[in-house]
């Protein structure tokens, strides 16, 4: 699969947060990383219910042009298929690797999705990602609404990508 031409702002360097189209390059970003890396097909669903079961989050951190935090909620068996995708190995074989999976993941969707906004992928910083393990947490934004939002079916388990970019 070849990657999509990156989206064309006129506002850079001062990049202007625009939902109508990040919002698909953020789907296109997450579909063409799972393509690629785990060979599977993403499928987009609507938003589902259950997010309070997604045992781990990746939050990787974006800084520069663009400011704000990439993450990925799933549950524990997803994040173990996915391991088990990446490493070539059962499931059931998969221990810890499954959250450095789930991070490396996280970093190559933001990677990708920061490469398709024209002149902002040398000037975005990543950072290495960061895994919370429970359900038992919240999270408080400052990014002042600019938050995109998709779900997708991976191996008919959710998947719950966020993008929330700060103003």
């Amino acid at each position: 699969m070849t990657m999509t031409q990156p989206y064309q702002d006129s506002s850079l360097p001062g990049v202007m947060f625009d939902r109508n189209s990040w919002t698909p390059l953020l789907e296109l970003s997450t579909r063409e990383v799972f393509d690629i890396m785990l060979c599977t097909r993403l499928q987009p669903v609507e938003q589902q219910k259950g997010l309070s079961e997604a045992q781990f989050t990746a939050l990787v951190g974006l800084a520069g042009n663009i400011c704000g935090v990439l993450s990925i909620r799933c549950s524990e068996e997803a994040a173990r298929v996915m391991a088990s995708k990446m490493l070539g190995m059962p499931p059931d074989e998969v221990d810890n690797d499954s959250l450095d999976a789930l991070g490396e993941i996280a970093n190559m969707i933001a990677g990708n999705f920061k490469g398709k906004l024209s002149g902002v992928g040398n000037h975005c910083m990543l950072s290495v990602p960061t895994i919370i393990v429970g359900t038992d947490y919240e999270t408080r934004s400052l990014s002042g609404g600019n938050t995109i939002e998709a779900t997708f079916d991976f191996e008919r388990k959710p998947l719950w990508v966020t993008l929330e970019l700060h103003d």
